[in-house]
Protein backbone atom coordinates (compact mmCIF):
# COMPACT_ATOMS: atom_id res chain seq x y z
CA UNK A 1 0.00 0.00 0.00
CA UNK A 2 1.13 3.52 -0.75
CA UNK A 3 2.04 6.08 1.88
CA UNK A 4 -0.10 9.17 2.24
CA UNK A 5 1.23 12.06 0.18
CA UNK A 6 2.21 15.57 1.30
CA UNK A 7 2.70 18.41 -1.22
CA UNK A 8 4.93 21.16 0.16
CA UNK A 9 5.38 24.62 -1.35
CA UNK A 10 8.89 26.09 -1.55
CA UNK A 11 8.63 29.89 -1.51
CA UNK A 12 7.40 31.20 1.83
CA UNK A 13 7.25 27.70 3.30
CA UNK A 14 10.66 26.07 2.86
CA UNK A 15 12.49 29.19 1.69
CA UNK A 16 11.99 32.36 3.74
CA UNK A 17 11.33 34.71 0.82
CA UNK A 18 9.89 37.47 2.99
CA UNK A 19 13.14 37.73 4.96
CA UNK A 20 15.01 37.49 1.66
CA UNK A 21 13.05 40.45 0.26
CA UNK A 22 13.97 42.48 3.35
CA UNK A 23 17.65 41.49 3.18
CA UNK A 24 17.97 42.20 -0.55
CA UNK A 25 16.20 45.52 -0.15
CA UNK A 26 18.57 46.58 2.63
CA UNK A 27 21.65 45.42 0.69
CA UNK A 28 20.59 47.44 -2.36
CA UNK A 29 19.17 50.58 -0.75
CA UNK A 30 20.60 50.79 2.77
CA UNK A 31 17.02 51.13 4.00
CA UNK A 32 15.74 48.59 6.52
CA UNK A 33 12.26 47.06 6.15
CA UNK A 34 11.22 44.28 8.53
CA UNK A 35 8.87 41.36 8.04
CA UNK A 36 6.69 42.87 10.77
CA UNK A 37 6.24 45.99 8.63
CA UNK A 38 4.95 43.79 5.80
CA UNK A 39 2.29 42.10 7.96
CA UNK A 40 -1.16 42.25 6.36
CA UNK A 41 0.13 43.62 3.04
CA UNK A 42 0.03 41.75 -0.27
CA UNK A 43 3.30 39.93 -0.97
CA UNK A 44 5.94 42.05 -2.76
CA UNK A 45 4.40 45.31 -1.47
CA UNK A 46 5.27 47.48 1.52
CA UNK A 47 8.71 48.57 0.35
CA UNK A 48 9.40 52.30 -0.16
CA UNK A 49 10.63 51.65 -3.71
CA UNK A 50 7.51 50.33 -5.39
CA UNK A 51 8.09 47.40 -7.74
CA UNK A 52 11.58 46.60 -6.49
CA UNK A 53 10.59 43.14 -5.24
CA UNK A 54 9.28 42.21 -8.70
CA UNK A 55 12.71 43.22 -9.97
CA UNK A 56 14.33 40.90 -7.37
CA UNK A 57 12.13 38.01 -8.53
CA UNK A 58 13.57 38.36 -12.04
CA UNK A 59 17.18 38.86 -10.93
CA UNK A 60 19.57 35.94 -11.40
CA UNK A 61 20.67 34.56 -8.04
CA UNK A 62 17.61 35.65 -6.08
CA UNK A 63 15.98 32.23 -5.66
CA UNK A 64 19.35 30.47 -5.28
CA UNK A 65 20.30 32.54 -2.23
CA UNK A 66 17.05 32.45 -0.24
CA UNK A 67 17.42 31.50 3.44
CA UNK A 68 16.00 28.20 4.64
CA UNK A 69 12.88 28.44 6.79
CA UNK A 70 13.90 27.44 10.34
CA UNK A 71 13.03 23.85 11.18
CA UNK A 72 11.98 22.88 7.64
CA UNK A 73 14.91 20.55 6.94
CA UNK A 74 14.51 18.49 10.08
CA UNK A 75 10.73 18.26 9.91
CA UNK A 76 10.60 17.36 6.20
CA UNK A 77 13.26 14.68 6.67
CA UNK A 78 11.22 13.26 9.54
CA UNK A 79 7.97 13.37 7.53
CA UNK A 80 9.60 11.35 4.77
CA UNK A 81 9.77 8.36 7.12
CA UNK A 82 5.98 7.98 7.12
CA UNK A 83 4.77 9.98 4.10
CA UNK A 84 5.51 10.39 0.43
CA UNK A 85 6.72 14.01 0.25
CA UNK A 86 6.64 16.11 -2.91
CA UNK A 87 7.98 19.63 -3.27
CA UNK A 88 5.52 21.55 -5.44
CA UNK A 89 6.41 25.01 -6.70
CA UNK A 90 4.68 27.30 -9.19
CA UNK A 91 8.19 28.01 -10.47
CA UNK A 92 7.18 28.36 -14.11
CA UNK A 93 6.02 31.92 -13.32
CA UNK A 94 9.73 32.82 -13.03
CA UNK A 95 11.48 30.61 -15.61
CA UNK A 96 14.98 31.67 -14.52
CA UNK A 97 14.15 30.27 -11.08
CA UNK A 98 13.93 26.66 -12.27
CA UNK A 99 17.65 25.86 -12.15
CA UNK A 100 18.16 28.01 -9.06
CA UNK A 101 15.42 26.19 -7.18
CA UNK A 102 16.82 22.78 -8.12
CA UNK A 103 20.29 23.86 -6.97
CA UNK A 104 18.84 25.32 -3.76
CA UNK A 105 17.03 22.05 -3.01
CA UNK A 106 20.18 20.01 -3.73
CA UNK A 107 22.14 22.14 -1.26
CA UNK A 108 19.61 22.47 1.55
CA UNK A 109 17.46 19.34 1.10
CA UNK A 110 19.82 16.77 -0.46
CA UNK A 111 17.62 13.96 0.86
CA UNK A 112 14.78 14.93 -1.52
CA UNK A 113 14.97 13.04 -4.81
CA UNK A 114 14.55 14.82 -8.13
CA UNK A 115 11.60 12.46 -8.61
CA UNK A 116 9.78 14.26 -5.79
CA UNK A 117 10.13 17.79 -7.20
CA UNK A 118 7.24 19.20 -9.20
CA UNK A 119 7.46 22.56 -10.98
CA UNK A 120 4.19 23.77 -12.42
CA UNK A 121 2.07 26.80 -13.17
CA UNK A 122 -1.24 26.36 -11.37
CA UNK A 123 -1.25 23.91 -8.49
CA UNK A 124 -4.83 22.84 -9.22
CA UNK A 125 -3.37 19.74 -10.85
CA UNK A 126 -1.80 18.56 -7.59
CA UNK A 127 -3.32 15.48 -5.99
CA UNK A 128 -2.15 14.65 -2.48
CA UNK A 129 -3.56 13.99 0.96
CA UNK A 130 -2.09 17.20 2.44
CA UNK A 131 -0.80 20.48 1.06
CA UNK A 132 1.36 22.94 3.01
CA UNK A 133 1.31 26.36 1.32
CA UNK A 134 1.24 30.05 2.16
CA UNK A 135 -1.28 31.06 -0.52
CA UNK A 136 -5.04 30.81 -0.73
CA UNK A 137 -4.83 30.57 -4.54
CA UNK A 138 -3.01 27.25 -4.11
CA UNK A 139 -5.02 25.86 -1.22
CA UNK A 140 -8.49 26.94 -2.34
CA UNK A 141 -8.97 24.22 -4.96
CA UNK A 142 -6.93 21.54 -3.26
CA UNK A 143 -9.05 18.51 -2.39
CA UNK A 144 -6.96 17.15 0.48
CA UNK A 145 -6.23 18.62 3.91
CA UNK A 146 -5.01 22.21 3.66
CA UNK A 147 -2.28 23.53 5.95
CA UNK A 148 -1.71 27.27 5.71
CA UNK A 149 1.87 28.21 6.56
CA UNK A 150 1.83 31.69 8.10
CA UNK A 151 3.44 34.52 6.12
CA UNK A 152 3.04 38.32 6.38
CA UNK A 153 0.76 38.40 3.32
CA UNK A 154 -1.70 35.79 4.65
CA UNK A 155 -2.36 36.91 8.23
CA UNK A 156 -5.92 37.85 7.28
CA UNK A 157 -6.82 34.42 5.82
CA UNK A 158 -9.38 32.76 8.05
CA UNK A 159 -10.49 29.72 6.05
CA UNK A 160 -7.62 27.38 6.91
CA UNK A 161 -5.87 25.74 9.82
CA UNK A 162 -2.79 27.91 10.34
CA UNK A 163 0.75 26.76 11.13
CA UNK A 164 3.21 29.45 12.23
CA UNK A 165 6.36 27.34 12.32
CA UNK A 166 7.70 24.01 11.15
CA UNK A 167 7.47 22.89 14.77
CA UNK A 168 3.70 23.45 14.51
CA UNK A 169 3.63 21.39 11.30
CA UNK A 170 5.53 18.58 13.05
CA UNK A 171 3.02 18.61 15.93
CA UNK A 172 0.11 18.38 13.47
CA UNK A 173 1.57 15.34 11.71
CA UNK A 174 2.53 13.74 15.02
CA UNK A 175 -1.15 13.92 15.98
CA UNK A 176 -2.22 12.13 12.77
CA UNK A 177 -2.64 8.40 12.74
CA UNK A 178 -0.44 7.41 9.84
CA UNK A 179 -2.33 4.95 7.66
CA UNK A 180 -1.39 3.74 4.23
CA UNK A 181 -3.65 4.97 1.46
Amino acid sequence: MAKKRIAIDMDGVMADLNQHYCDWYFERTGERVTKEQLTGLPETTGFPQEGIVHHFLHTPGFFRTAPVMPGSQEVILSLMEDYEVFIVSAAVEFPQSLTEKIDWLKEHFPFISWKNIVFCGLKTIVKADYMIDDYDKNLRYFEGERLLFTAPHNVNYEDYNRYDTWEDVAKFFASQQVKVA
